[in-house]
């Protein structure tokens, strides 16, 4: 059967399916083939509740893509997401996705300057993808026209709500088409999302995804303690301690990839890039070279990785830790496929323990510490694995063609020197403990107790009760471990243990009041004398 048959039984085009061959998809998921007929085929508003990781973003762009029938002078569709970060991913991935039709994606987002965006839109863009408070600037400036849109897709939806977004959701909303069609995809189903169903949105379907197994059984988990300066060499190291080493290695961005790729081909490594700048062509290549095993070694983003189907990896290292647990699944759940055990490892900074305690939470696993492998261990590991092929090659090989040439060395030298000779002029650079670097130990803090701030008092009706139930809402702590509990008339203090500390403080980090987290670590003051 083709491998794009599945896709084309959603009602996609040739010319979609040949863009999504390019990137090395074979089968649809979940949400996808619930979502995509859908879109196709009717003119339903749609609520998706899916996490992430679970091909959203293919979900509502093939089929937007899917019709639009060309370039136009005004914007036909807006997505609207939470973070800068997921809007240039979902922009990515719709622009890699494009046929012949010559469409124009444009992303706006704080941070970026607003000079660059305008001549953008001014030039013309058919979609728009944004954060909400850029979106409301542009739309302020009346550089942003939605009134003639025919897509909305509010991406992530619980999480612009949890930071504090309604208002300028809404606000939105109120300057688009009103025969729009609306796309609403959301992890989780809060009232507050409901209600903006119901003010906002016409008759919908509901799709709704099981979650996914988070991890698989045949995913060997570690972590490793190392500072920023020395993942490369860490790495390194991993690599060479295996026989035969077949992974991918994810960066969090493009110039973390190229600069990874460069210095592991300067190291001697078969690897090669794959991010949003690589085209087609080289994708297809690359991607056909890593299969055949012609290189061993793929650096990729997250986003240049997603529908690929790549079995028996025996390795996925987490070079920058992944954005969300999900994200970590979806990376992680690459090796320890058709019954072989893979390894997952990740490196992390004394800064990012609080992440890697929530990614565990979340996702319901067990990530071991392990010692970063010592150059002793690994000169050894080489040393023994080259005795191993020789004594393999002397007892199968047939050597008539040097016979000459070692009788010659013969007449003149003592037969160990002659061996140890060869040796090292065929393997000193391989075992040559100088061509590893020192790696400086570091210590992540996990021991103590945090004092916690929390934006809510007496005034938001809270007591002692009440604000154990409102932290164990998000983290499932025991009620037992939170102590020293002030309730005051706006604001409350309580202590935990560091670990549990840190889980809640990652669960309430996207949770605003205002500008602020609603949770954050309470601040010392030190007495002035």
């Amino acid at each position: 059967m083709d491998k794009m048959e599945k896709f084309r039984a959603l009602g996609l085009s040739d010319g979609i399916l040949k863009a999504l061959e390019k990137k090395g998809f074979e089968e649809p998921t979940p949400i996808q083939v619930s979502t995509i007929p859908l879109l196709i085929q009717g003119s339903k508003d749609i609520i998706g509740q899916a996490q992430t990781g679970t091909g959203k973003t293919a979900a509502f762009g093939l089929p937007i893509l899917e019709k639009m029938e060309k370039h136009q002078k005004f914007v036909q569709a807006v997505i609207v997401a939470p973070t800068r970060e997921l809007a240039i991913q979902v922009a990515e991935e719709m622009d890699s996705f494009k046929t012949d039709k010559k469409i124009v994606i444009a992303t706006v987002y704080g941070g970026q300057a607003i000079d660059q965006q305008l001549r953008k839109l001014k030039q013309g863009v058919d979609i728009v993808v944004g954060t909400p408070g850029r979106i409301i600037d542009h739309l302020n400036r009346k550089s942003l026209d939605l009134s003639q849109v025919n897509y909305v897709v509010l991406d992530e939806a619980d999480e612009m709500l949890n930071m504090g977004f309604r208002e300028d959701i809404e606000n939105i909303l109120t300057h688009v088409n009103k025969e729009r069609q609306m796309l609403l995809f959301s992890a989780t189903m809060p009232s507050e999302i409901l209600a903006i169903a119901k003010r906002y949105m016409g008759e919908y379907d509901l799709v709704q995804v099981k979650k996914q197994q988070l991890t698989t059984n045949l995913t060997d988990q570690i972590y490793f303690e190392v500072s920023r300066n020395d993942k490369f060499e860490a790495l390194s190291r991993i690599i060479d301690l295996e026989e035969e080493f077949y992974g991918i290695i994810f960066c969090r961005t493009k110039v973390d990839v190229d600069e990874v790729t460069s210095k592991l081909q300067h190291r001697g490594y078969d690897v090669d890039a794959l991010h949003g700048d690589v085209s087609q062509h080289q994708r297809e290549r690359i991607l056909k070279r890593f299969k055949t095993r012609k290189i061993n070694i793929l650096c990729a983003t997250d986003v240049a990785a997603r529908g690929l189907d790549i079995n028996d990896l025996t390795h996925v290292i987490n070079y920058s830790l992944p954005q969300d647990p999900e994200s970590y699944v979806h990376r992680v759940g690459r090796t320890g496929r058709a019954g072989k055990e893979g390894t997952a490892i990740t490196f992390v900074t004394p800064t990012e323990y609080r992440k890697l305690l929530y990614i565990q939470k979340v996702a319901k696993t067990d990530i071991r510490k392990e010692e970063v492998p010592d150059i002793k261990d690994i000169i050894d590991i080489k040393r023994n694995r080259i005795m191993d092929d020789l004594k393999d090659s002397i007892s199968s090989g047939r050597y008539d063609a040097y016979r000459s040439m070692a009788q010659e060395l013969l007449v003149d030298a003592d037969p160990e020197d002659v061996l140890c000779a060869i040796l090292k002029h065929h393997y000193k650079e391989e075992l040559e403990a100088k061509n590893y670097n020192k790696i400086n130990k570091v210590q992540l803090e996990r021991q103590g107790k945090t004092r916690l701030f929390i934006a809510l008092g007496k005034n938001d009706g809270m007591n002692v009760k009440k604000l154990i139930a409102f932290v164990q809402n998000e983290v499932n702590v025991p009620s037992n471990i939170i102590s020293d509990i002030k309730v005051l008339e706006n604001f409350s203090f309580v202590t935990l243990p560091f670990k549990e500390a840190e889980l809640v403080l990652e669960a309430f980090k996207r949770k605003k009041r205002g500008k602020k987290s609603i949770v954050e670590k309470a601040v010392e003051k030190n007495n002035k004398k």
